[in-house]
């Protein structure tokens, strides 16, 4: 089979953006705009915004602008709460034609008064959207009125799609986050020996099984970021002596802005796979620097690999010798898949990501096999010649990649939002491998 090569791409321009390992010895380009005239698979900044701040359970959350916005983005994470539903709506302004041309502000103010009075809140996320741009509407002075108004915080969310990609839409959700959990003037910050968890919203509960693996440590987690999380507590984590950081792409700008306003050191860790998951528990301990926190860490790793030693030595009997492709948001979690697919046998030979850096994909180059083709913000068409050429048996994506991978007659398996099982930590390997074994060996695939 011959290997990919750039010059084959569709699109010239795009070639710099597409490396295979071991025939280019450039590095590849990231972290740009999109290519014009390339269906880019990433997301605008609206949504980048909603998926990061949807979690804060008893938040009203209120779009501002046409109605498509909100609903497209209806319980986008599908993240579980311990307590408070607020964030299962979606509210929205519903822009029409008429606001677009003598603007939006007084209904906006409207909409704001009457979710605050049928639902009471202590807070209010307001998304701009890309009409918001266009029209200039001023949600700073609308939500500062508001807030006056009601006693509580309103606060906008700069994310008009127009003003770059996913990512912007990231550091917009973060700098919403700044605003909110700063503390009040004259008061001092007394800190806790505990962690802020930082990267993940809490899908079919992994925020809850990370919190039980470090309560067993001997580690309190003082918030989560922002997987069932609420107002009062992301009030408090300005406390917290360190920040863990699961998902980069999202939290790595929070993290910096919190160490550098708060003193909150932080680090990269990764509960996804049991090798990343052993090495991040470890790491944590070793931050704190504890005897007792590191044995107890040791205990844990010990029981809980031993406890699905089995099953996964099974599964990678099953499927070892097949082929995976990978596109994923972030740089950090196509790491943690290369080495995860790696426990069951299985072979990346592509792999992509929408937001992933330069030193990410410096690291995916290290850990990937000769000739497997690495894309920065990839297309369809790129996916399917890549995926077609390379022989993958499995694409591991997001929602909008799945409609390509199954008019391939390739199983697929959605890492990112439509799913009910964990996949972080010991169980959340295991179930992984489940989840590949049932999809890769399933016997539709005969009938192709």
């Amino acid at each position: 089979m011959k290997a990919a090569e750039p010059a084959g791409i569709i699109v010239e321009e795009r070639s710099d953006f597409i490396r295979t390992k071991g025939r280019q010895k450039q590095q590849l380009k990231c972290d740009a705009d999109s290519i014009a005239g390339c269906v880019s698979q990433r997301a605008c900044v609206y949504c980048g915004a909603r998926v990061v701040l949807n979690p804060v359970t008893d938040a009203i959350h209120l779009v501002h602008g046409p109605i498509g916005c909100s609903s497209y983005t209806w319980d986008i994470r599908g993240s579980l709460s311990s307590s408070a539903d607020l964030y299962r709506f979606s509210f929205s302004t519903d822009l029409k034609e008429h606001d677009v041309i003598f603007g939006g502000e007084k209904k906006l103010a409207r909409a704001i008064d009457e979710l605050v009075q049928k639902y009471p809140s202590k807070l209010v996320f307001v998304y701009s959207t890309c009409i918001v741009g266009v029209i200039g509407d001023d949600l700073e002075a609308v939500c500062k009125a508001a807030a006056q108004r009601h006693g509580i915080e309103v606060i906008p969310v700069q994310s008009s799609g127009f003003i770059g990609n996913k990512s912007a839409g990231y550091r917009a959700a973060c700098d919403a986050l700044l605003r909110l959990l700063r503390p009040p003037e004259g008061k001092g910050l007394a800190k806790t020996r505990s962690i802020n968890y930082l990267g993940d919203f809490n899908l079919a509960g992994e925020v809850w099984i990370i919190k039980n693996y470090l309560k067993e440590m001997g580690v309190e987690v003082n918030v989560a970021f922002t997987g069932d999380s609420n107002y009062t507590s992301l009030k408090k984590a300005a406390r917290a002596s360190l920040n863990i950081v699961q998902c980069a792409g999202s939290m790595y700008y929070l993290a910096e802005k919190m160490e550098e306003l708060y003193g909150i050191p932080h680090m990269n860790i990764s509960f996804l796979g049991l090798e990343d998951t052993s090495a991040s528990l470890r790491k944590i301990a070793a931050a704190f620097g504890d005897a007792a926190i590191m044995s107890k860490t040791e205990e844990l790793i010990a029981r809980e690999t031993a406890r699905v030693k089995d099953a996964i030595q099974w599964y990678r009997r099953k499927m070892e010798g097949k082929k995976a492709a990978i596109y994923v948001g972030g740089g950090f979690k196509a790491i943690s898949l290369i080495k995860q697919f790696r426990e069951i046998g299985i072979d990346v030979v592509m792999i992509g990501t929408q937001t992933g850096r330069q030193e990410e994909y410096d690291t995916i180059t290290d850990l990937v096999d000769d000739g497997t083709v690495i894309l920065d913000d990839a297309n369809p068409s790129e996916l399917e010649k890549f995926m077609t050429e390379k022989g993958a048996h499995l694409l591991v994506g997001g929602v909008k990649e799945r409609p390509l991978a199954y008019k391939l007659g390739m199983a697929f398996i959605d890492h990112n939002h439509d799913r009910k099982h964990p996949l972080s930590g010991f169980v959340g390997a295991v179930n992984f491998a489940g989840e590949v074994y049932s999809t890769l060996c399933s016997p539709v695939w005969n009938y192709i």
